[in-house]
């Protein structure tokens, strides 16, 4: 699902926001997520899942293209759990 249709399918949901205002508040919120996260601070959306961020070590890797022994330097990964009522409605969904 894009950012686009996601905006879409809450305006068809909610009544009484237009488009715009429906984007605003998606990009608020995805903003304010990127800022918590750019803190070190830990999301938690009860239901859902909970967003932090992990230390990726410096490491030695190859390029498989040339065998070439390359330095990877130290960066930040975003990690998502997911939340034991979401699971459950996904894996519900299935059967």
């Amino acid at each position: 699902m894009t950012k686009s249709l996601l905006i879409e399918k809450v305006t068809d949901r909610v009544e009484g926001l237009t488009k715009k205002q429906v984007e605003t508040i998606i990009s608020a919120v995805f903003d304010g997520m990127k800022e918590a996260l750019a803190r070190g601070e830990k999301i938690e959306i009860r239901g859902f899942g909970k967003f932090r961020l992990k230390q990726r070590e410096a490491k030695t890797a190859r390029n498989p293209r040339t065998g070439e022994k390359v330095q990877v330097p130290p960066r930040k990964a975003l990690h998502f759990k997911i939340g034991r009522p979401f699971h459950e409605a996904l894996n519900s969904a299935n059967k």
